[in-house]
């Protein structure tokens, strides 16, 4: 009787030693994977090792303004399911953070410490939106402009939806006339 639970408890612990190999095995190569598509996205950004991108001007203004808000401003003319918008809405929003991550941090924060505030307008063409980009460029506030693939509902290379962040004051002056969607 006493043999078959020694057997029993050694093969339990052989099988515990067993698993803690494998996940030990596989956090490790996660680990070295993440670390790979790192820098393989670095050097797609234009981002080598050692050569950091200049912070935006907009890190600045986060020292000292404490308001921040991000507007999306979505094509009306294209004329997109709700469904298309939202998803549009996303990848803007998903774009313009990704692109201001390492570069203004500090802006985030405070963007994030004021709710996330996210507003969403309309305008009526690709110039009017190009035109807004170029405000939006001449006040050092940074945009992101999603361009669709046209798998689905519109025509492929089609500028959709321009995500816009910055202290709200200044993303008002940019997008203040524009209506609510």
């Amino acid at each position: 009787m006493m043999d078959v639970t020694w057997l029993g408890a050694i093969l339990v612990g052989a099988g515990c030693l067993a698993l803690g190999f494998f996940i030990g095995a596989r956090k490790s190569s996660r680990k070295f994977l993440s670390t790979k598509v790192a820098e393989a996205t670095a050097l797609v950004d234009g981002n080598q090792k050692g050569r950091a991108k200049k912070p935006l001007e907009i890190e600045k203004l986060a020292e000292i303004i404490e308001d921040f808000k991000m507007v999306l401003v979505v094509r009306n003319d294209l004329k997109m399911g709700k469904g298309k918008i939202a998803a549009q809405c996303s990848h803007a929003t998903l774009g313009l953070y990704k692109k201001i991550l390492h570069r203004a941090p500090k802006a985030l924060s405070r963007w994030e410490m004021c709710g996330q505030v996210k507003v969403v307008v309309k305008i009526e063409s690709e110039d009017d939106m190009l035109v807004l980009q170029e405000r939006a460029k001449s006040m050092a506030i940074p945009t992101h402009i999603v361009i669709d693939a046209g798998r689905t509902q519109i025509a492929p290379n089609s500028r959709t939806v321009m995500a816009v962040l910055g202290p709200a004051e200044m993303v008002d002056d940019v997008t203040g006339g524009l209506k609510l969607l």
